[in-house]
């Protein structure tokens, strides 16, 4: 299984909502999740995370997936991000080539630091591409987030 972070576009009334009744946040999340979510912009970066938040760290970005957003679930499993927080990301992500990001890989030093999942050292050159794709897919969902006026229920599961 592992750990994970992944992301579903909210409407302004669904964050709410979710913030007031933290019981029905978890379960629309899940229906999201389960049932048709075309035409709602998800993705994120899946396991992908830590290792993204190295580089994004290294690169000195606002954005912190542990520390951005707010609060939904007590048990730390589900945020919920604005759509003027989504929209900031968005543009700084997209002003943020990957190669800005990748030359703070440093497979060595994220073992060292046990940057989850911990496995930069078998495969370095194929971690790096994989951690592109994570980023790509956090480009592009936070972009069609922004362009849609959504703000955005970030998933921590573990």
């Amino acid at each position: 299984m592992g750990v994970s972070i992944s992301f579903i576009s909210a409407t302004p009334q669904e964050l709410d909502r979710a913030e007031s009744d933290p019981s029905w946040a978890g379960e629309f999340i899940y229906e999201l999740y389960d049932g048709d979510t075309v035409g709602r912009p998800h993705g994120g970066p899946d396991k992908a995370w830590a290792g993204l938040q190295f580089l994004l760290d290294g690169a000195e970005m606002n954005l912190e997936f542990l520390m951005d957003g707010y609060l939904i679930r007590e048990d730390g499993t589900l945020f919920g991000w604005s759509p003027e927080h989504v929209q900031a990301v968005a543009r700084e992500l997209n002003a943020t080539p990957w190669e800005r990001l990748a030359v703070h890989y440093d497979p060595e030093r994220m073992t060292k630091e046990e940057v989850y999942p911990n496995m930069w050292r078998f495969n370095p050159e194929g971690e790096l591409a994989w951690l592109e794709d994570g980023y790509e897919d956090l480009v592009g969902f936070f972009d069609a987030a922004a362009k849609g006026s959504y703000g955005a229920f970030m998933n921590f599961s573990f």
